[in-house]
């Protein structure tokens, strides 16, 4: 089987396809176990020998799979994207013991509840700017330029004109750009590839505490103190905007 991979940006319904995806390949000893970057910094995130490589991963290796791969992400509206993440840490923050949430390996969680949101975004020492705009300024067009999940930086010295044509270079690489709206294309394409009905549209795991239908990121424009933090905000989508809508304009809806 030629192997598929999910490159998974976080808080855009990737759970529920990569449990339909872990299936369809047969279970999860076809799995790579690389599904978070932070695993192997250093080593093959894209390790030889799996039908399937799903996670929050680097894919600068995605040239030493066979030619056959399928290769695919799903986007969402980046404004919502950006709140659902934050609201999705607020969420774990809360359900851990202080002991827990006292660990360096829940920093980002522990901000995320203990801040405001002025100084969550935009707050911190220089570490913790990194931190925040590698996950959230435009990662988007970071993560399609340099198929990095904190590759924001790479970019630094480049031009907004210059990072877009990089991330469409970076997305011309993937056999498939989907919208987490519109998963019917998806999943014609993997039942095409299974020879069998494959359902995603609506299979949503770690919604968070919202309504299916409902905005988050007008509630968390509700959370800036100061017009100038959600003025600021605003500017972590304008990249990602025009990328994604000449990445769906592009191909047939």
């Amino acid at each position: 089987m030629s192997p598929i991979v999910f490159l998974h940006i976080p808080k855009t319904a990737g759970q529920g396809i990569h449990a339909t995806l872990e299936a369809l390949v047969g279970g999860p000893e076809h799995v790579s176990p690389v599904r978070v970057h932070t695993q192997c910094p250093d080593g093959s995130q894209l390790p030889p020998g799996y039908d399937l490589y799903s996670g929050h991963i680097d894919w600068t290796e995605l040239g030493t799979l066979p030619p056959d791969r399928f290769a695919f992400t799903v986007l969402r509206d980046p404004r919502e994207r950006i709140a659902s993440f934050y609201f999705f840490l607020q969420k774990e923050a809360r359900a851990l013991s202080p002991e827990a949430l006292a660990h360096p390996a829940n920093t980002g969680k522990r901000a995320a509840l203990e801040l405001s949101a002025d100084d969550y975004f935009f707050g911190g020492t220089p570490a913790w700017q990194n931190f925040v705009r590698d996950h959230y300024d435009n990662f988007y067009t970071s993560y399609l330029a340099t198929r990095r999940m904190r590759g924001r930086q790479r970019l630094r010295k480049l031009t907004a004109a210059e990072r877009l044509d990089l991330a469409a270079q970076g997305a011309a690489a993937l056999q498939g750009i989907y919208e987490v709206n519109r998963l019917q294309r998806l999943e014609a394409d993997l039942s095409a590839r299974f020879g069998k009905p494959v359902e995603l549209a609506g299979r949503i795991v770690n919604a968070g505490e919202h309504a299916p239908d409902e905005r988050r990121w007008p509630k968390l424009l509700d959370r800036f103190e100061h017009d100038a933090s959600a003025a600021r905000l605003a500017e972590f989508v304008s990249l990602d905007e025009r990328l994604m809508a000449e990445l769906l304009s592009s191909r047939v809806s």
